[in-house]
């Protein structure tokens, strides 16, 4: 009998060959577990309002009011709601005269376009242009519109951090280009060694790979690291030497954790090094409601920025997002609210910011914890979280448990996490999700889980190890 189109071995390899461990085996166990009553702790996926974070009120407020456009004619509705959440819906509904139901343009409502330029202003120093910013169904989605766009055939090649992201291996592969991996240094807590990534490029061209794009995640994800000035400046001087588009991955961007290395945006520091770079380098930069302290990954609100493309590209561009008609209208309130929030003598002003202030002091602490406490396990040790949402332990596995995992027919670190699982709930994702030195393993965790939970969480991990390393070691700690 004949095969048909959707039979497995018909499927188009591109699809087959991606890869996406945040929702991969791991993640299925826990979900089978759960199903038959375990109690799972899911710190596989940044994911804050499934472990408890609650929704910021004011912008809740707003979209409410948008979904909801008869509430505002009720004569009660201001003893609901405060007198700038009201205005400020009017406001949004005022740019999209068929309300949340309708499409909006293409690349997001202009009115919101001019607001997250407007963001872009005030925090770098420069003026940002809203038609060279595209609003997205989250980042993800402007991620794999711009790999889409870069790659060519197989023979291009996009440069990756690794320790890196799944999205953008998954996308690769999806779009049929190849990745080229370049190692950040743990033992440098995760910094650039442009040596390597020097020969890095140097090897692939030797296959004839054309290298055309670089991607750096600014907080890193899995790694938590921030960027600092001077590394930003070497990327983009790197990028300009080897004629590479910087794809700036900086959704964390309020997620930083210490205050020696404040976030500062590629972009920032590209229009401060001047020409020819500030006029040659081209960038594009990602940002999302998902993040930060709002944690709205439902939403999917999300936007990019084009710096140095030239207006044919963008056309192009513009081209590609009409297939999709409309990025989805509530996630771009919900991003026109998070670069524009309430301002100090505004009506929701303090409890805007007390909330805010409460969650990133919280995602301080949960850091310092999380990293402490890893790093008091037995053959485990774990840089600082300065960043994001992620703590990304090295494992030190004994040669016994690496075997084990053999006959097991698992990657090591998998087997790890599986174990780790089955004996606590907690559900991580391998460091062979991410990449990683050869013989060198990791996990990742989110900090996300409550923070009165933390104390059993972490000697619930801590119990475990002992007693996994115990068993393949030979060792026990008294």
């Amino acid at each position: 009998m004949a095969r048909k189109p959707l039979d497995y071995e018909e499927l188009n390899e591109n699809v087959k060959k991606t890869q996406y461990a945040v929702r991969g085996e791991l993640y299925l166990r826990a979900s089978e577990l759960q199903k038959e009553g375990k109690k799972i702790i899911f710190t596989n996926v940044g994911n804050p309002h499934a472990l408890g974070q609650k929704p910021l009120t004011f912008p809740r407020q707003v979209v409410a009011l948008c979904q909801a456009p008869f509430l505002l004619d009720d004569p009660n509705v201001g003893l609901m709601f405060p007198a700038d959440a009201i205005a400020r819906a009017k406001h949004y509904l005022s740019m999209a005269p068929g309300g949340l139901g309708a499409y909006s343009d293409s690349r997001g409502i202009p009115g919101i376009r001019k607001e997250v330029a407007d963001f872009i202003q005030r925090r770098d120093g420069y003026p940002s242009d809203p038609e060279l910013i595209y609003l997205t169904d989250g980042a993800s989605k402007g991620v794999m519109q711009m790999l889409n766009t870069i790659i060519r055939n197989e023979r291009d090649g996009i440069l990756v951090p690794v320790p890196q992201y799944p999205l953008y291996s998954a996308a690769i592969a999806l779009f049929g280009g190849s990745l080229v991996p370049y190692y950040l240094e743990e033992e440098a807590n995760w910094g650039l060694d442009f040596v390597n990534i020097r020969q890095t490029v140097s090897e692939a061209r030797s296959k004839g790979i054309t290298v055309r794009a670089m991607v750096i995640i600014n907080p890193g994800n899995p790694t938590g690291q921030c960027l600092s000035e001077a590394n930003i400046k070497e990327l983009l001087q790197f990028c300009y030497h080897e004629n590479l588009v910087l794809l700036a991955d900086e959704v964390y961007q309020q997620n930083i954790y210490q205050d020696e290395r404040p976030f500062i945006s590629a972009r920032k520091v590209l229009f401060d090094m001047g020409p020819p770079l500030s006029r040659e380098v081209q960038l594009v930069s990602f940002h999302t409601v998902s993040k930060g302290f709002w944690g709205e990954c439902g939403q999917r609100g999300g936007y990019f920025e084009m710096t140095n493309l030239p207006p044919k590209t963008v056309d192009e561009i513009y081209k590609v997002a009409s297939i999709a008609l409309s990025p989805n209208v509530p996630g771009q309130i919900f991003m026109g609210v998070m670069v524009n929030p309430p301002k100090p003598g505004d009506i929701s002003y303090l409890k805007f910011s007390s909330e805010s202030k409460s969650i990133l002091e919280s995602l301080r602490r949960r850091a310092r914890m999380m990293t402490d406490g890893f790093n008091s396990c037995r053959n485990v040790v774990c840089n600082f979280t300065e960043g994001a949402m992620y703590s990304f332990p090295q494992i030190r596995l004994p040669p016994r448990a690496i075997e084990a995992a053999k006959r097991a027919g698992k990657a090591a670190d998998v087997f790890y996490c599986l174990k780790l699982l089955e004996a606590t709930g907690i559900s991580t994702v391998p460091g062979s999700g991410f990449g990683q030195k050869e013989g060198v393993f990791h996990l990742r965790t989110t900090i996300l889980p409550a923070e009165e939970d933390f104390p059993a969480i972490m000697s619930s991990f801590k119990n475990f190890n002992d007693s996994f390393m115990a068993q393949y070691e030979g060792y026990s700690r008294m």
